[in-house]
C-alpha cells in the first residue's frame, strides 16, 4: 500500500459495498461508528440510505461528514431539477457529490472533510449506475464493484475478487453483499454490529436486509 492509501483506510474505519448486477445495483454497509482505533461510539449506525426516491449514498470516513454532505446533495439536487425542470441523472448527481467532495477538502479549513462515498440509483430510463468518490476527491463509474476506502475495504475485495461475477442477478447480490461485509466485520477493528443492504432497480429502492449482531456469553 502506498501513504495515500495508508491513510485513508485508517481515517475511513467502516465497512461499505456496492455490487453491479444484471438488473439494478446493490449497496451495503456495517454499523458500526467508531472513535479512532479504540472506542465504539454506536452499535446502530445506518450508512447506507437514500438521498431521494432514486439515489442511494454510502459513506465511509467522518460521521459528521457523512451525515451532512447527503442532505446537503438532496437539496442541491432537488433545486437543480427545478431550475432545469427534469430530474438529473445518476452521473449528474455523482458529479455534484464530486464536486461537493472536492471542494471541501480543498478550501482552507482547520479540519477538511474526511469522506469517501459509493453513490447509487436509477435513470428515469429505468437504467441503474452505481459511482465511487474516493476521499481524496476522484470520480469513477464502478463497473464491477467497490468497497471505496473503508478500512474493511482489503477483506471485501479479496472476497469479491473471487465471487463476483458479470449478470449477477439481485438475489445473488444481496447474498454477496452480505457476505462481504460478514468477511470484514469478523477481521477489521472499524466494522461490525450488523448489515444494512439496499437494492436500487428500475422499480425503486428497496431496504432489502437490516440485521444486527447480538453478543451472547457461553460457558466454555
Amino acid at each position: 500500500m502506498d501513504e495515500d492509501l495508508k491513510k485513508n483506510v485508517l481515517k475511513t474505519g467502516t465497512s461499505i459495498v456496492g455490487i453491479v448486477c444484471k438488473d439494478g445495483i446493490v449497496m451495503a454497509a456495517d454499523k458500526q461508528v467508531s472513535a479512532g482505533q479504540s472506542l465504539v461510539m454506536s452499535k446502530n449506525e445506518q450508512k447506507v440510505f437514500p438521498v431521494n426516491k432514486y439515489l442511494v449514498v454510502a459513506g465511509c470516513g467522518v460521521a459528521g461528514d457523512i451525515q451532512r454532505v447527503p442532505k446537503f446533495l438532496a437539496a442541491e439536487l432537488k433545486l437543480k431539477e427545478l431550475k432545469s425542470k427534469s430530474r438529473p441523472t445518476v452521473r449528474q448527481a455523482a458529479s455534484l457529490l464530486n464536486n461537493i467532495n472536492y471542494n471541501g477538502i480543498r478550501q482552507p479549513s482547520t479540519i477538511p472533510q474526511q469522506a469517501g462515498f459509493l453513490i447509487g440509483g436509477f435513470n428515469e430510463d429505468g437504467s441503474t449506475e452505481l459511482f465511487s468518490i474516493e476521499p481524496a476527491g476522484s470520480l469513477i463509474k464502478v463497473e464491477d464493484f467497490d468497497a471505496n476506502f473503508g478500512s474493511g475495504m482489503p477483506f471485501i475485495l479479496g472476497y469479491l475478487e473471487r465471487n463476483w461475477k458479470k449478470n449477477l442477478t439481485i438475489d445473488e447480490g444481496v447474498k454477496l453483499a452480505i457476505e462481504s461485509i460478514k468477511s470484514s466485520t469478523q477481521r477489521d477493528m472499524g466494522s461490525g454490529y450488523g448489515i444494512d443492504v439496499i437494492v436500487i432497480t428500475k422499480d425503486g429502492i428497496d431496504h432489502r436486509v437490516k440485521q444486527k449482531i447480538e453478543s451472547n456469553y457461553i460457558e466454555q
